[in-house]
């Protein structure tokens, strides 16, 4: 082999090119570079007995198996130019910008190996299977014998990475060579390489960004052409065959469209399971699904820019016969609350869009930003160390990264895998074991012995965070990502995040829940000065807890009672809100004696109007006890234990202990709450079936039992001044349109309190009001789940425990 044409061709002391040298580093590289010449071409060089064998091709290579690409052999290279990048000057041989586009390793793919790969390049039909990041599987250059003597054909053969997209090697150039995004005029047959997110350190909120889950699973474009779908990754591999059932789905769509998602397979709880992904078929647990968050062509026409929330509006049409295919949601606005409620359901974190932005291929761009719960990182699989008692298994990862071209290392992982994973992950590395450290530097591994690898795998790592020396902390295995290349697995740079919102800007905020678009104002308004917490923190409380408190809302008149400047601050009572409300929150008319007129009260019958209720400095949450449709029979009485300024918190639990005593005479199942405030509520459940008065009545007689065990500390007088200083046994709360605070609201008392369903064991000395506050309740409800369903079940019958207490 040769390189004297390469010599005779170039002057080294005018152009940055390697010089001439033979060298048998880098066997079984190859590197396709982009050269911007008198006309842009590329050039494919193969690494052979210590050169690189090179070939010009035109239109570039094609992962399209009908496309036969034109390929000139060109004189040897030497081996540097693997890493060559950079502009040759003008006057030069080769004049002009050379990238690098593609690189990695390559190997026959015939059964002899790589021996004889300079015999098939003597025949003239070379057989080879590239692992790249954008070229991968199995190809054939083949000599034309016709012609000139240097005109070889590159085709692509039919495998897993293969593809039936029109192939443009130009889609998938590196974008730091474009000076601006290239918008362009698409049709359904063009490959598109995905528009990419920026890390960024935190969450923020502002009223010009829209927020969607962060979904674990693998990147694709979906191509969808008179009914033929053509599901890709972005870097053009196809997935079909991988996918069927998602092939399936999407030929429902009867729309020429190109689709943009993420394909996820979820656990019984929604969260998804990313290992699973991996290794997909047939038999996989969990349910696959394809969340689409972008369309970028539709019946003949580009979207790409048009702006973001345009694009989004057209999916839901789109996918409305699709069943594995869904529409990723958004909320605006409210990127903390979002992100705490993602992440709380464990799910990765979320991505963050400017609402406006237009869809820019192939770039990464800071309009989208990705914020993530927990660190995580593609690492390259460099080795292992050996498992001292199980010989099936491996003890650890040996993990790098590119850092400046080369192999950086990161650390060691040995935990995440199941035992059957590390079975089969053993079984790929032992194909790839090598003698050669890939490190340029010895690696510390504190005695182990390595088994180095070629560095082909990649996988996913979960971390806490990275040490000064530049490892991994404590690192956990996610799985291999076979959707990326070794070229790709670089330190992922964060960039700053977005300044934070004016209150002006913050006053602009509106998230859409349930369909229903709610607007917030004010939401850095200071509502609890002692502990800082916000107007914001109380709309994103009452966003994570709503699920459980809206069986105690829904068909209940309201009796508001805001604070809209905090609760050092006066707050007021709303009753009749005829002309107040927002046209969509629903409201019913109540005759009242007193006023001699119908009184208009709201009713919260969703998520979207507890946030508005919020939002006009409702704390605290008002409702009857009693429903539309059966307002005279209230669902439950309540005994209210409630203190003096005199009374301590372990008399209300003394008192309360004394109402179970008598509950459990009466075999009656009660159910305890804190007030949020003092005292304790004890709900009886009666299912509708008796009237106010009667529910009235039974209650105070309960209250005359509970009386005979805690005279000395209680009192049934309504007149402040004859209770003594006792506390009180309030049976009137139990009268129509009088309230109580709902369980699980927020109560305007210091510390941002709440009112905590109990456990009846744990009413007991050491307990505190100020136990449970907006912070850790919502914690406390998925610990616990909802105390307090069986009050709106089954109800006494008031005979039957009459007859227990009087024996």
């Amino acid at each position: 082999m040769s390189l004297e044409d390469y010599i005779r061709k170039r002057d080294f002391s005018k152009t940055p090119e390697p010089g001439g040298e033979i060298s048998n580093e880098n066997r079984g590289r190859f590197v396709i570079q982009r050269h911007k010449a008198t006309r842009l071409h590329y050039d494919l060089r193969l690494e052979m007995d210590g050169v690189l064998k090179s070939w010009a091709v035109p239109k570039g290579p094609s992962m399209n198996p009908s496309d036969k690409r034109l390929a000139i052999q060109t004189e040897d290279h030497p081996i540097k130019y693997l890493n060559f990048h950079g502009t040759i000057p003008k006057g030069n041989y080769g004049a002009g910008e050379m990238s690098i586009w593609d690189e990695g390793e390559y190997v026959s793919a015939e059964a002899a190996g790589n021996k004889d790969l300079l015999e098939q390049l003597e025949k003239g039909n070379l057989k080879i299977k590239f692992s790249g990041k954008r070229v991968k599987g199995e190809f054939a250059l083949v000599h034309t014998r016709r012609g000139e003597g240097n005109q070889w054909l590159l085709i692509k053969k039919k495998d897993d990475f293969s593809t039936d997209l029109v192939y443009d090697a130009e889609v998938y150039a590196p974008s730091e060579e474009k000076k601006k995004p290239k918008i362009r005029k698409l049709n359904p047959e063009d490959p598109v390489r995905p528009m990419l997110a920026t890390a960024t350190k935190e969450i923020f909120n502002d009223p010009g960004w829209i927020y969607e889950l962060k979904w674990d699973g693998y990147r694709l474009i979906a191509n969808i052409d008179n009914g033929n779908v053509r599901i890709h990754s972005r870097n053009g591999i196809s997935y079909n065959s991988k996918f069927p059932n998602l092939v399936k789905d999407l030929e429902q769509i009867q729309q020429d469209v190109i689709l943009d998602g993420e394909v996820v397979v979820l656990d019984k709880n929604g969260v998804p399971l990313f290992q699973e992904l991996q290794n997909y078929d047939s038999s996989t647990k969990g349910a696959l699904r394809f969340y689409v968050f972008d369309m970028l062509y539709l019946n003949g026409h580009s979207m790409l820019e048009l702006p973001l929330l345009e694009r989004k509006s057209l999916i839901p049409d789109v996918l409305e016969e699709t069943s594995l295919s869904l529409y990723c949601d958004h909320m605006e606005g409210m990127g903390s609350a979002f992100y705490k409620k993602a992440v709380d359901a464990g799910m990765e974190g979320v991505i963050a869009k400017k609402a406006d932005s237009t869809y820019a291929p192939g770039y990464r761009t800071e309009h989208w930003l990705k914020i993530k719960a927990m660190e995580s990182q593609e690492a390259i699989i460099c080795g292992y160390t050996e498992s001292d008692k199980d010989s099936s298994v491996f003890r650890s990862l040996i993990l790098g990264m590119l850092e400046n071209n080369k192999l950086k290392y990161i650390g060691n992982c040995g935990t995440g895998f199941s035992h059957a994973e590390q079975k089969e992950l053993l079984a790929q590395m032992k194909t790839l074991e090598t003698e050669e450290n890939p490190f340029e530097k010895k690696i510390n591994l504190k005695g182990r012995k390595p088994v180095w690898v070629r560095p082909e795998l990649i996988c996913e790592i979960k971390f806490s965070e990275w040490t000064k020396s530049g490892n991994m902390r404590h690192p956990s295995y996610k799985g291999l990502r076979q959707d990326k290349n070794i070229t790709e697995v670089h330190k992922e740079e964060k960039t700053a995040t977005p300044g934070e919102a004016s209150e002006t800007e913050v006053g602009a905020n509106q998230l859409e829940i349930g369909g229903i678009p709610v607007s917030f104002t004010n939401l850095e308004k200071i509502y609890w000065p002692e502990s800082g917490f916000r107007k914001y923190d109380l709309v994103d409380y009452y966003l994570q807890v709503s699920e459980y408190m809206m069986p105690y809302l829904k068909d209940r008149p309201q009796n508001l009672h805001r604070h809209p400047n905090g609760i050092h601050h006066t707050g007021f009572y709303q009753k009749d809100n005829e002309g107040l409300l927002a046209d969509w929150v629903e409201t019913v008319k109540i005759y009242s004696k007193h006023n001699n007129r119908d009184i208009e009260y709201m009713l919260c019958q969703n998520e979207a109007t507890l946030l508005y209720m919020a939002n006009l400095g409702c704390i605290e949450i008002n409702p009857w006890n009693s429903r539309v449709g059966n307002l005279e029979n209230p669902d439950y009485t309540v005994i209210d234990i409630d203190p003096t300024d005199k009374n301590t918190f372990e008399e209300v639990i003394e008192v309360a202990q004394a109402v179970k005593e008598v509950l459990d005479k009466a075999k009656i199942e009660g159910f305890c709450k804190t007030s949020g405030s003092s005292g304790m509520h004890i709900y009886i459940p009666l299912d509708g079936e008796y009237s106010y008065e009667e529910a009235r009545d039974f209650t105070k007689l309960l209250c005359y039992f509970v009386q005979e065990k805690t005279g000395k500390l209680t009192s049934m007088e309504r007149a402040v001044k004859s209770r003594k200083g006792k506390i009180y046994l309030d049976f009137l709360q139990n009268r129509k349109g009088q309230t109580l605070a709902a369980p699980y609201c927020a109560r305007p008392k210091k510390g941002a309190t709440v009112s905590a369903p109990l456990r009846w064991e744990e009413v007991r000395k050491g307990l505190k009001i100020s136990d449970f506050n907006i912070k850790n309740m919502p914690e406390r409800i998925e610990k616990e789940g909802d105390l307090f369903t069986g009050v709106l079940g089954k109800g006494i019958d008031m005979g039957e425990v009459l007859e227990r207490l009087n024996t």
